[in-house]
């Protein structure tokens, strides 16, 4: 079974993006702004690209959406930092509708419409445990019969953490959060053209069944300047240093390894 993975890296999308902006160059002053790229940078090499490099199953594909404008300094160092990674396709897209290029991108991804495949959304300042993709295709073979039933059925880890990186680390808070889009997929029945990206995840179990797991922390979102994912109840969340038991955590599930986060934000700085 198929299990395609989409990560959009400042992609100047019409619509998608908490913040607005009037027009497409706007958003692309916003989005190439060279200190919120050194900070997505900085963020996606400590975070979303450890995990996926050392997923235990590697039969997946990691689809990462980028403006067909992106700087070139930019595009040669996402090039660099991606190299030998053989899950990862970089596709680059003209400025269009946010929803309905990813779920083009993504139909376009399916190697045989009529097979069902598994697909999830992944942010670029975010991670996801090592062992997720073993864990989605364990989810499909533990609920086949309601896979079977339905178009449309979404899989949800509701247990994380928290987290802002920098300097000094990495500070973090365990919680759950239901439906937050990050540990999250959907499977989809063979010639299904539904996507992933036709739902807002926060609502998506109006449309089809959740099965929801609560055992295992199996994400990281990062709380940071220039994302939109920081909302009032996560200011209310006491993020602290990781005591010396989280730090192994985080690196036997998340490959995210505290020491190198230090080095990464700490590049450039006086």
């Amino acid at each position: 079974m198929q299990i395609i993975g989409l990560c959009r890296f400042s992609y100047p999308a019409y619509g998608g993006f908490q913040v607005e902006h009037e027009t497409i160059e706007e958003r692309r002053r916003y989005l190439y702004n060279p200190a919120r790229l050194e900070e997505r940078f900085r963020l996606f090499e400590t975070t979303t690209l450890p995990c996926i490099r050392e997923q235990t199953n590697e039969d997946f594909q990691f689809l990462i959406v980028i403006g067909d404008c992106l700087p070139k300094p930019a595009l040669d160092r996402l090039r660099d930092l991606t190299a030998g990674m053989p899950q990862v396709q970089i596709i680059a897209r003209a400025p269009g509708r946010h929803r309905k290029v990813m779920k083009e991108i993504l139909n376009a991804a399916r190697n045989d419409p009529s097979d069902p495949c598994v697909q999830f959304r992944h942010d670029d300042d975010d991670a996801v445990s090592v062992d997720f993709v073993e864990r989605l295709r364990l989810a499909v073979d533990e609920s086949n019969g309601l896979m079977e039933n339905n178009r449309t059925v979404a899989i949800d880890y509701n247990k994380g953490f928290l987290a802002e990186f920098g300097t000094d680390g990495i500070q973090a808070a365990q919680v759950m959060r239901p439906l937050l889009g990050i540990g999250f997929a959907m499977h989809v029945r063979g010639n299904c053209e539904q996507t992933i990206m036709n739902f807002a995840h926060h609502r998506i179990g109006n449309f089809m069944p959740v099965i929801s797991y609560p055992d295992a922390p199996m994400w990281v979102r990062t709380l940071n300047q220039f994302n939109d994912s920081r909302n009032s109840r996560d200011t209310k969340t006491e993020l602290l240093p990781l005591t010396p038991e989280q730090e192994g955590e985080f690196i036997a599930r998340f490959a995210i390894d505290q020491n190198f986060v230090r080095q990464v934000h700490s590049a450039g700085c006086v």
